[in-house]
């Protein structure tokens, strides 16, 4: 049976570059919830799994040419978490709801990491009751998530976005390559921003072309981890043939944080696989680029 260290005992990155609440631009919150999950289990397990694997991340970023932990980033303890015991999904997203919802009003930039992805839900509604304009939740993603319900849930992990556009929140979706004839037929009735992997993979102009499709000014972005090709990640749930491959994701990525205001993000679904680190790695490695991006955006670190 796989197992993981406690995840009170392990901050992003370390004791070492660990700011105090007080002092911490960016805070690192630990959703280790699961439910719902139709395949490989052990998503529960990807946020320990996830910060134990970045106290091997290099502080210094090579693309930016600098360091960001001085920007201050807390690790929250966990909540909503499933290896304790069950937990009801109306549980989980007033949790994740309620917490969110301080950091915010804290003046935090939120990095949610799951987990399934129904948790996305909780943490979208936070921004959502936290803001008076619209922002659109940009999407990276293997499957659209649009099912109303599934396996009896509204508040299973395949109806993420099916939750968001009930939101009336603008969605952008990155790297779709799974989807039933329900999803396809809201995407066409709501007329849904979908960049398709097969369709990418074809057009060498799709990373200007996505983020101009983006209509509002300020994003929230949810990226399951599935989305990325499964040859670099194959510690999730759902593996699916294709998806983005690192250097395009991250230009893709920066770009957004450059042309738009990024509210909060989240990274979802990393389920470990016990003879492998690549996955858990490359997650963590994920988050200080989200950290660095908003970083350089907001100007926390000078030149």
């Amino acid at each position: 049976m796989l197992t993981q260290p406690s995840i009170t005992e392990l901050p992003f990155l370390g004791d070492d570059v660990t700011a105090p609440y007080s002092d911490a631009r960016v805070v690192i919150l630990p959703i280790p919830y699961e439910a719902t999950t139709t395949y490989r289990k052990g998503c529960e397990h990807g946020p320990a799994a996830l910060l134990n694997a970045s106290h091997q991340v290099e502080y210094y970023d090579e693309e930016a040419d600098r360091e960001f932990w001085p920007v201050g980033i807390y690790t929250h303890g966990a909540i909503a978490d499933t290896r304790a015991g069950a937990v009801s999904s109306e549980s989980m997203l007033q949790q994740v709801r309620d917490t969110t919802a301080k950091l915010i009003a804290d003046g935090k930039f939120v990095i949610g990491l799951g987990g399934e992805h129904s948790i996305s839900t909780g943490l979208v509604e936070a921004y959502r009751n936290a803001n008076a304009d619209p922002f659109t939740v940009v999407q990276i993603d293997a499957h659209a998530d649009l099912r109303h319900e599934y396996e009896g849930s509204i508040h299973n992990h395949a109806c993420i976005m099916r939750r968001v556009v009930d939101m009336g929140l603008p969605t952008v979706q990155i790297g779709i390559r799974s989807i039933c004839k329900e999803e396809a037929d809201l995407i066409k009735e709501h007329n849904l921003t979908v960049f398709r992997a097969r369709e990418m993979a074809m057009n060498p102009n799709w990373i200007e072309q996505a983020v101009a499709a983006i209509p509002t000014r300020t994003v929230f972005f949810t990226i399951d981890l599935d989305g990325i090709d499964p040859t670099l990640m194959p510690g999730v749930g759902t593996p699916e043939p294709g998806g983005l491959h690192w250097y395009a994701m991250m230009s893709f990525i920066r770009q957004v944080f450059e042309t738009h205001t990024v509210l909060g993000a989240d990274v979802m679904e990393l389920a470990p696989i016990s003879d492998s680190v690549v996955s858990e790695f490359t997650a963590a490695k994920l988050v200080y680029k989200l950290v660095a991006y908003q970083a350089m955006a907001q100007g926390w670190i000078a030149d």
